[in-house]
């Protein structure tokens, strides 16, 4: 058995609609993780679904409670060959996003895949539950071709990443020793374009946070009172002027960087931002002046207002209200700390007279990480694709969005490098999410790919 042969008989598990049947089966589990009533679901699936797949090809596996309240369970399996062969952790997680089954085309269901020409339909199917199916569908046809794989492989699937991966770090800081691995490889998010093959090496970082006035007791008749009242919802729109300027070039000096590095703006400078018929137009005069929209989107900090309320906007009366709230979000690169955000801007806002302007975390924020696109593993990758696809690979050094992946790198010191499988225009957390066929068909090919390779290799030079 050969590269090329398993290849082709990764094609054919394709052709033959194999993978769309078994990816159908995992779209009908009805994996909300938002959702109490669903628990038994995120059990199911990773017992039903991933375990017995795993276990078919000779894992081990435990499905482990989650030590945190409101956190689903995760499957820990590994696969160990041979303790002198590079060791490979896998990840990916089960759960989805609310099905919002009313708002889908009339013709779709979130709980039944469905093929319209190259899109198929179903909640999951590019987030994330297509994207991990693919990879272990690939390693389990390199298995049966070679009969063995040649490395050590590690598999976590979670059932909480759209809740924010609740328990991942402490679940991960306890089985250190059992998640230990040469390099981190998985798959999700979106390619840079649906053509071209990506890879990313972390993720921007995300933190949330509310801005609130509070001055009094209920609503005053602004006849009366108008001018002779401070208005809150005034107030708190200054606040949020003086964070950025009229066109979102932030202000906070502590949330702007230096310089983006030379290693990175080199591989940012070779890339566009993809767009279909789906996507928005993108405002050429909005953000840090002089960047690239890639730039901006994987190598800068933004600051948004994700939500802006003062009196009420169902019912507005003619009266000044009491209280005006807003809930921001930043997002970030390395190598911003997120412990000194709301810090710096407590100490910018004061400066600027809004001392009334009250600040407080909304959760937990995930931070920041980024893994040379130079490194030896990224080399590796990249130089595997392009050996399945003939393409030109695309390197962005962290995605625009937020995955765990500071458990993978900081807690357990991993080299991490993302696959993605899906495109910008699927609608993963909306209505009509979908995962393209055309991409799903070469994904088949690119993992296969790299599993093989893995099994003939040594360790990158320099690891």
């Amino acid at each position: 058995m050969t590269r090329a042969s398993v290849i082709q008989e990764i094609e054919q598990y394709f052709d033959q609609d194999q993978f769309f049947s078994d990816l159908s089966r995992r779209v009908s589990i009805p994996t909300e993780s938002q959702v109490p009533e669903r628990a038994a679901d995120l059990h199911r699936y990773l017992e039903d679904e991933i375990a017995a797949e795993l276990a078919d090809m000779g894992f081990v596996y435990a499905i482990e409670n989650n030590p945190v309240a409101g956190g689903g369970p995760v499957l820990i399996a590994h696969r160990e060959e041979d303790p002198a062969y590079t060791t490979v952790l896998t990840y990916g997680h089960g759960d989805v996003v609310r099905g919002y089954d009313d708002q889908w085309r009339r013709d779709l269901s979130p709980w039944v895949l469905t093929q319209d020409g190259d899109r198929w339909f179903g909640r999951g199917s590019a987030d994330n539950k297509g994207q991990h199916t693919i990879n272990l569908a690939a390693l389990r046809y390199v298995l049966a071709s070679r009969g063995y794989l040649g490395f050590n492989i590690k598999v976590l699937i979670e059932t909480g990443e759209e809740v924010g991966s609740i328990g991942l770090s402490e679940i991960c800081e306890v089985n250190k020793g059992r998640l230990s691995a040469d390099v981190f490889i998985a798959s999700d998010g979106p390619r840079i374009a649906p053509a071209q093959p990506t890879v990313f090496m972390g993720s921007r970082g995300a933190f949330n946070f509310a801005m609130s006035v509070d001055l009094r007791e209920g609503g005053h008749h602004s006849g009366n009172w108008g001018g002779l009242l401070a208005n809150p919802g005034i107030i708190l729109a200054h606040a949020i002027a003086a964070i950025t300027s009229s066109t979102g070039e932030i202000k906070v000096p502590q949330w702007r960087l230096d310089e983006i590095p030379g290693s990175v703006q080199g591989v940012l400078r070779e890339l566009t931002v993809d767009q279909d018929e789906n996507s928005p137009d993108i405002d050429p005069h909005w953000g840090e002046p002089g960047l690239t929209p890639p730039e901006q989107l994987f190598g800068w900090n933004s600051f948004e207002v994700l939500a802006f309320e003062t009196g009420n906007p169902q019912s507005p009366a003619n009266a000044i209200p009491p209280k005006a709230f807003a809930h921001c979000q930043v997002r970030f690169v390395v190598p911003t700390d997120p412990e000194q955000l709301l810090p710096a801007l407590r100490e910018f806002l004061d400066e600027r007279g809004f001392s009334n302007v009250e600040l407080s975390a909304q959760g937990k924020a995930a931070r920041a990480t980024r893994l040379e696109p130079d490194h030896p593993w990224v080399k590796w990758v990249i130089a595997s694709i392009g050996a399945t696809t003939g393409k030109e690979v695309a390197v962005i050094p962290n995605l625009g969005g937020t995955l765990p992946n500071d458990v993978f790198a900081g807690i357990l010191g991993l080299p991490t490098i993302w696959v993605p499988h899906s495109y910008s225009g699927c609608s993963q957390h909306a209505a009509n999410e979908h995962l393209l066929g055309s991409v799903s068909r070469e994904a088949l090919r690119i993992m296969t790919g790299i599993w093989w390779d893995l099994g003939e290799m040594e360790l990158p030079a320099g690891d």
